[in-house]
């Protein structure tokens, strides 16, 4: 459960994130899909808007049916990296938190999927309750299991979002150093 009210938290906030700022994500999405940017850009609002209004439903009242919707919409996210990266365009970011410089990594599908899993583990559970209900049942009254999904995903944040950017400064210093590249 921890990992999966990470998901929910993150889609809550990257969707936030990109409704105040689309335009990374909708570069990127024109790599992916044939769309003109000004189309992308209202494509990038409305699923952000989703992604949020999900984040935040799925995380006040995990259920079988927003589990799956968290599920489907993670695997979507692997899928648009895994398409955008084998294309090889000018993708420097994904725009995932709105903000420019964060790459689409090898890491971001790792993790997309993983988080995919946590929410299929959950739809499959039938588990439907309010999240106050839920953590009352836990040890403690569900603080460690609150905290692990803070902690969950604020470690997924990093490494899809600073940690990518390092990696990426890494390989342009390799780049212009004429060294190899990591």
């Amino acid at each position: 459960m921890g990992p999966f009210l990470a998901a929910c938290a993150l889609l809550l906030v990257a969707g936030v994130a990109k409704l105040v700022r689309p335009m990374d994500t909708a570069r990127a999405l024109v790599t992916v899909v044939p769309v003109p940017l000004r189309a992308g850009r209202a494509l990038v609002r409305t699923g952000a808007a989703a992604e949020a209004v999900l984040g935040a439903v799925a995380l006040a009242h995990p259920s079988p049916l927003a589990a799956s919707l968290v599920a489907v919409s993670y695997l979507g996210f692997a899928g648009f990296v895994t398409l955008a990266r084998a294309r090889g365009g000018p993708l420097a970011t994904c725009g995932c938190f709105g903000t420019p410089d964060t790459p689409a990594t090898r890491t971001h599908v790792v993790v997309t999927l993983a988080f995919a899993a946590s929410a299929v583990v959950v739809a499959v559970s039938g588990l439907s309750d309010w999240l106050p209900t839920l953590l009352a049942g836990q040890p403690w009254h569900g603080v460690p299991l609150a905290l692990l999904g803070l902690l969950c995903a604020w470690l997924a944040a990093l490494t899809m979002g600073r940690l990518a950017e390092l990696g990426a400064a890494r390989h342009r210093l390799g780049i212009a150093r004429g060294g190899a590249a990591a």
